[in-house]
This record gives structure tokens, C-alpha cells and sequence, in this order.
């Protein structure tokens, strides 16, 4: 049965028209929702039908395979054209004067629906949930895949319905939906801070060879003097920095060591860089000389008899008359 010569049939409502954009008219608030305008024979054909209220719409696109979901604001259009936001023809890939087949759909109410901005710009808005709150009252369904328009402070931001429940398509009328965001398409994450890369090993023994090489501490280094002002008649050798681990000088207080036997064990322990008590030096003249061969002895006799004796009372003298 037809309605009207429109070529309206059936129990639903369902009819092809061309569609243009909503700058055509003087109706600019069509771009701020998802509502179309259409001609006042589908009314009178609506209303006929047991549908039910809000109206809602499915919007095809058969040359492109896209579909989407609307709401009706008025039916003022001319027969067979109706118009819709601009931004809807450029989710269903639609020109000016293309086809599309309009049908009417009940859908369910939605609980949930998942946001992606396009910028990151939309949220440095003081309180973008609210502007947000405010555009979709303008809204009657959303339909997974396609991407809304937000105007707000003289600029356009386009948001993405990434997922909606309980099904592909929800009507927002009258309902409490839990709305979830993603990251915006443009967010990058923040780059991780650079590790420090310690130094190899290589470099650390080159920072610690110059170390080896300064000089070290020698002690009892220093020149022998005798307590009565005379010098020594064999005076010992100035140590040098680097025999001064392995060797002592011979010479002590004007007396030589002892035997070559107890001087190669004293140079073999001092040479571990360690003082070393109980040496031959600190022993007993009686254990001395049992070690000290009879040469020695013989020469330091000599030298005895040699050095001049302590004389007393040989200054001059002088009478108290004068």
C-alpha cells in the first residue's frame, strides 16, 4: 500500500532521499547535534505508524557502506530532500545531492560510552566533562565509529565514539551513561629520562695509573750526626727513593751492623713496607758480638785508639788579683 503517491509502504517507515548540508537553510543550530530535517510528507506517514518516541533514524549510505544514527528536529524540508550537519555528510563520505536511504529504528538506552578527542587541545579546556554535558543534550543517539563535533569558544574539536553499550548504536535521551576517555590521536608519551652509562673499566685504570706513579712516603731517610760535634769518618750513603724499601743505611750512631746474615733478614721483612721489631740492631752486645766477625772487632779497636780522650780541667788559668 502506498501513502500519498511518496512511495511509503509497509508497517515502518523507510525512504531514499538527497541530502545537503544544513548551510543551505537558516538553521545553523544543526551543526551542534545530530538532529536532520526533513520534508512534511514523512510526518504525516510517521505519524500514522505506531513508532516509537523520540523518533530515531538510521542513515545509510550504500555506495560507501556507511551507516549512522539521528534524531529529527523538524519537517519543514522540500519534498524529497532533507538536510543534516555537515559533519555528519563527512562521516558517511556524502557530497551534495548524494542519495540516502533514511529508516526509522528503536534503539536502546546506553550505559556506557568510551571518548577519544582528535587533539590534546580539549583537555586544556577549563572543565571539558561539562562543555561536553552541555554539546550532548543536543544529541539523541551515538553510534560506534563515527566522530561528533564539539563547538566551544569559536572552535571546532572532533571526538571519536569508540565504543558504546549495550549495543553499536544507543539512544542518550533520558538516560545516565558512563562516559570513559582515551588518550587523544595526537598524545605522545613522555620520553624517558637517559640513563648515566658508567665509565668502563679501561678508563678507571688509566684514571688510577698516574696515581701509582707519584712518589711515597720513605721514612728514616735522614743524615746521621754525632752528640760531640765531629764528623763521622765514614759517612753513610743519602738513601734513594727507590732503595729505600730494600735497603737501610750500614752506619747507626757511628757503629756498623752486624753480620750480612741478619741484614738480609731485616731488608726481606722491611721491604714488606712494615716495621719490624726484634731486628739484630735491638739485640744484646753479648749476642752482637758472638755474630760480628773477628775483622770488625779488630777495627773498631783501632778506632778506638785513634779518637782523642775526654781531658778534663785543661782550660786556662786565671788569678783573682789579676
Amino acid at each position: 500500500m502506498f501513502f500519498d503517491g511518496y512511495g511509503y509502504h509497509g508497517t515502518s517507515f523507510e525512504q531514499t532521499y538527497r541530502c545537503y548540508p544544513a548551510s543551505f537553510i537558516e538553521k545553523p543550530q544543526l551543526e551542534t547535534g545530530d538532529k536532520i530535517i526533513m520534508p512534511p510528507s514523512a510526518l504525516d506517514r510517521l505519524a500514522s505508524l505506531h513508532i516509537d518516541y523520540p523518533m530515531l533514524f538510521e542513515l545509510r549510505n550504500a555506495a560507501a557502506e556507511r551507516v549512522s544514527h539521528c534524531g529529527v528536529l523538524e519537517f519543514i524540508a522540500e519534498e524529497g530532500m532533507i538536510y543534516m550537519p555537515y559533519w555528519m555528510m563527512e562521516n558517511m563520505l556524502l557530497q551534495e545531492g548524494d542519495f540516502v536511504r533514511v529508516k526509522n529504528v528503536t534503539l536502546p538506552k546506553g550505559t556506557y560510552v568510551k571518548l577519544q578527542p582528535h587533539t590534546k587541545d580539549f583537555l586544556d579546556i577549563s572543565n571539558p566533562k561539562a562543555i561536553l554535558e552541555t554539546t550532548l543534550r543536543n544529541f539523541s543517539c551515538l553510534t560506534t565509529g563515527d566522530s561528533i563535533m564539539v563547538a566551544y569558544n569559536n572552535r571546532k574539536y572532533y571526538i571519536d565514539i569508540i565504543e558504546t553499550k549495550p549495543s553499536n548504536a544507543i539512544s542518550i535521551i533520558e538516560t545516565d551513561c558512563e562516559v570513559d576517555f582515551a588518550p587523544p590521536l595526537d598524545y605522545k608519551e613522555p620520553e624517558k629520562p637517559v640513563q648515566h652509562v658508567p665509565p668502563n673499566k679501561a678508563s678507571d685504570q688509566v684514571e688510577e695509573a698516574p696515581a701509582e706513579t707519584e712518589p711515597k712516603f720513605n721514612p728514616f731517610t735522614g743524615a746521621a750526626r754525632r752528640l760531640d760535634g765531629k764528623p763521622l769518618k765514614n759517612p753513610p750513603a743519602p738513601a734513594s727513593s727507590s732503595g729505600s724499601k730494600d735497603k737501610q743505611p750500614d752506619v747507626a750512631n757511628g757503629k756498623a751492623l752486624p753480620s750480612t746474615g741478619s741484614s738480609s733478614q731485616t731488608t726481606a721483612r722491611q721491604s714488606l713496607g712494615k716495621l719490624v721489631f726484634g731486628s739484630n740492631v735491638n739485640r744484646t752486645p753479648k749476642d752482637a758480638q758472638k755474630e760480628a766477625p773477628k775483622d770488625t772487632k779488630k777495627q773498631e779497636e783501632s778506632e778506638k785508639k785513634d779518637e782523642p780522650k775526654f781531658q778534663p780541667f785543661t782550660g786556662k788559668k786565671y788569678s783573682l788579683r789579676g
